[in-house]
Formats: structure tokens, C-alpha cells, sequence
């Protein structure tokens, strides 16, 4: 194993926008009644102002705070891997890189775009932020964000996710988190979902639809938002930025680069520093490979067009791929893939054909986690290892093709708060799920009707 490591003057002093290097303008974000263009205004209520001039904004590049940087600094730089162990594994004339975030305090990528909303938040002076949460590495991130800027968090933790993972709840409420069990009682979305199912696993939707709830419900809290939005985006573009400055080092640059999505903040800020690159002509055979779930599979089979992001409505509509605000994905382990849509700005490059997309069974990518575990000794979360699949499939791809290939991939945090998942794989009792079409449909039927 090779690791390439940036000192502290390569901690990057800026995110990396790309809303104005998109071929194509993102469709305006529409309000949830009117669906006429959403205002600035209309997020108020919602968000920091920062955070909402970070969400509008066209320029290309945005400072980064330097109490955000001295704080970044406590983990980032993080470094880049060569996994020739893996390569050799797979007997593959291809170079396997992968940008580990685990290394964070919160254990993966999310403290990324924690501290800056947090920070803007209490400089704004609000005193409380809520929140959902997946597998609980959004939730344990702004947990750890509140503590250092003595803000309160609450956390709605999709339910099915709550009881998989009690340490992850244990990690946030040992930073001071308050976290629920969602869909609870304590909001009317909740209310509304254990009325007509009182057994509902949860999803993330629902979870969102909650923290909005009770953020609109009190003038001294805001929500913020784990994934998808342009911010949420922005923010996570050090981690690509650091990477090119790393494949440097190696003098290498990558021809695939593959992600796990379920929001997309993740793949995106991995991607979207060399995407810059593909648009403007230097790098265009660069490929972008997304890699999801099949139970929630959006890209794969969803449908592109306006949707909440929460169960209740609450939110603005966005355009992107989606399987329906109303789907509930199947209790897989990868708790952070179970979002029913995707990232705009992700969505207009997919859309447009500068993204692929791929799905992927649970126990496949149990597979890949194992076997990368035992070559390169890192034991990886579930939503990280449907990006491993994904730079497999590519590295065995070369070595039919009998062609060398670079590719990197995101490693976005670690596993150790899923063992029992790793328990049931090894006990061969994991199960795969396949989400029926005419679910699928159901869901998707009942999108908003957008006259644009």
C-alpha cells in the first residue's frame, strides 16, 4: 500500500462551485406551495443566511472560513492510498486509489459540511439546529459540530437504522446530541406516518420531514440539511480538490472515478473537481460512475422531475432523479444510501450523460468489503463499499480488456460502528432485497404535478 499525504499548507482555502460550469443551467428550485421559483426569502426560516447565499451562489470558488479551516485541520488533509494489494488480489493492470475519510473524529466525510453549517449557524446566533439522519454519520457529524460551537442538535434517526446501529446513537449523544427514533409521535409528519403504519422502518425522507417540522415549529432553531443541496455539495469538495493535488504527487490522474450516492454529496465532492476538468475539455474520456443500492436504486430507475425531499411536503421541490418522496426503501445496512432522490447538480450531469450509474446487491458489496478488508487491512461502511464494487467491476473490466486504467474511488468512512451488519454477512444471514416495479411505480405516481 502506497499513501500519499498532504501537509497542512494543502488543506484547501476554498470550495470548488460547480453550478457555473454546468453545460446546461440547473432548473430553478421551486417553492413547495406555489411552485413558482423559490426565493431567497423562502429560506429563512430554514437556513443560516450564509448558507443560503452558499446555496444560490455562481461564483466558482468560495473561501472558506478560517475558523472552519482550524478546525478542518484536526483531520484533513486526509490521505490518499494506492490498494496494490488489492490490485494484485485482482490480478488487474489497473491502479486502484481511494481517498479515505475515515479518519475523521465523526469516523467519515460528513464533518465536512457539519462545521461550516454549524459555525454559520452560531454566528448567526441561533441556538439549536436539527437534523435527520440515515446510519447515523450525518447525525454523529453535526453532534460533534454542535459541541465545538456550543449549539444543541436534535437528531432524527431513521428507525430501522436506530435499533441496527445503537452506537452511532451513543456517539452523538456523547457529543450532546438528542436523538429520536423516526417516525415519532413528537411531530404531525411522524404522527401522520405511525397512524397509518405503526411498524414503519423509517426512511430518510421521513426523517427530514420531522427536523424540518420542529425547525419551523421554534424561532431559535434551523435545519440543516446531511446531503443533496448545493451547499452540502460545496463543502464536500475538498475532498476531490485534495485528491488532484494528491494524484499529483503520483503523478497519476484518474480515468473513472466512482462514488457511492445516496444523496450525492459524497460522490460529488470526490467528483466534481476532476468533473471540472471533463467539462472544459482538458480531461474529457474521464468517466463518473455512481454506484447505489438496488433497494433504493434513483438514478438507476428513478425518474427525473420535481420532488420534496421530505415525506410531508415541507421542503422545496427540486429537480432530480427520484423514486418518490413516498417510497420507503428496504432496511438495508447502507442507512446513508436509503434517500429517495439525488442531488440536483448531480442529477443535471447524469441527465446529460457526464455521469454513469450502477446498482448494486447488498451482499455483493459485503463481498467487496471483506476481501478488501483482508488485502488492505481497512474495514469500510456499507455506503462506501458500494463504491468499492464499483472500482472492482472497473479493475477487472482492465484486466479483460487487458488494459491499464486509474481509478479512484471514494472511502468515505469507516465501518466500526457496523460490525453486527459484518456479523450477519460472515453468518451468512444478510439478505438482498429487490424492490418491486410496480412499488417503484406507486411511488413515482404520485410526484408533485410541476407545470414546467
Amino acid at each position: 500500500m502506497k499513501k500519499f499525504v498532504l501537509t497542512e499548507d494543502g488543506l484547501p482555502d476554498r470550495w470548488y462551485n460547480i453550478l457555473p460550469d454546468l453545460p446546461v443551467p440547473l432548473k430553478p428550485y421551486l417553492h413547495p406551495v406555489t411552485h413558482e421559483p423559490l426565493a431567497r426569502e423562502d429560506l429563512t426560516s430554514l437556513l443560516p443566511d450564509a448558507v443560503i447565499d452558499q446555496e444560490f451562489t455562481q461564483e466558482r470558488w468560495v473561501d472558506i472560513p478560517d475558523e472552519v479551516r482550524d478546525i478542518y485541520r484536526m483531520w484533513r488533509p486526509t490521505p490518499l492510498y494506492r490498494a496494490d494489494r488489492l490490485e494484485r488480489a485482482l490480478d488487474t493492470p489497473a491502479k486502484i486509489y481511494f481517498k479515505y475519510e475515515g479518519v475523521s473524529p465523526a469516523g467519515s466525510h460528513k464533518p465536512n459540511t457539519a462545521v461550516p453549517q454549524v459555525y454559520y449557524n452560531a454566528r448567526q446566533g441561533v441556538r439549536r439546529v436539527t437534523t435527520e439522519t440515515g446510519a447515523g454519520q450525518w447525525g454523529s457529524a453535526l453532534s460533534f459540530a454542535g459541541a465545538l460551537f456550543g449549539v444543541e442538535v436534535a437528531v432524527y434517526m431513521v428507525k430501522s437504522s436506530y435499533h441496527q446501529k445503537p452506537y452511532r446513537r451513543s456517539l452523538m449523544e456523547t457529543w450532546g446530541g438528542q436523538v429520536f427514533a423516526s417516525p415519532t409521535d413528537l411531530t404531525q409528519a411522524g404522527r401522520d406516518v405511525l397512524a397509518k403504519d405503526p411498524d414503519s422502518p423509517g426512511s430518510l425522507g421521513m426523517a427530514i420531514a420531522e427536523a424540518v417540522e420542529d425547525a419551523l415549529s421554534r424561532d431559535d432553531t434551523r435545519f440543516a440539511l446531511g446531503s443533496a443541496m448545493n451547499h452540502v455539495v460545496l463543502h464536500q469538495t475538498v475532498i476531490g480538490i485534495e485528491a488532484k493535488r494528491q494524484l499529483e504527487m503520483a503523478g497519476d490522474y484518474p480515468d473513472v472515478v466512482v462514488g457511492c450516492v445516496g444523496g450525492g454529496s459524497n460522490f460529488s465532492g470526490l467528483a466534481f473537481p476532476f468533473m471540472a476538468d471533463r467539462l472544459s475539455g482538458d480531461r474529457p474520456q474521464t468517466r463518473f460512475v455512481a454506484a447505489e443500492p438496488t433497494a433504493c436504486p434513483t438514478l438507476t430507475q428513478g425518474r427525473y422531475a420535481y420532488d420534496h425531499p421530505d415525506t410531508a411536503g415541507l421542503g422545496p421541490l427540486l429537480p432530480m432523479h427520484t423514486v418518490g418522496r413516498g417510497f420507503i426503501p428496504p432496511p438495508i445496512h447502507a442507512g446513508g444510501l436509503r434517500f429517495h432522490g439525488d442531488a440536483p447538480t448531480l442529477c443535471a450531469l447524469y441527465d446529460q450523460g457526464h455521469v454513469e450509474a450502477r446498482a448494486y446487491d447488498q451482499t455483493a458489496v459485503f463481498t467487496e468489503a471483506v476481501r478488501f478488508a483482508r488485502s488492505e487491512g481497512f474495514l469500510m461502511a456499507p455506503e462506501s463499499s458500494h463504491a468499492l464494487r464499483g472500482a472492482v467491476e472497473e479493475a477487472v473490466a482492465a484486466r479483460e480488456a487487458g488494459e491499464a486504467r486509474t481509478i479512484l474511488f471514494g472511502f468515505s468512512g469507516h465501518g466500526h460502528f457496523d460490525l453486527a451488519a459484518f456479523d450477519a454477512f460472515l453468518a451468512g444471514r444478510l439478505e438482498d432485497y429487490e424492490t418491486p416495479r410496480h412499488e417503484l411505480e406507486a411511488a413515482l405516481n404520485e410526484l408533485p404535478q410541476v407545470a414546467r
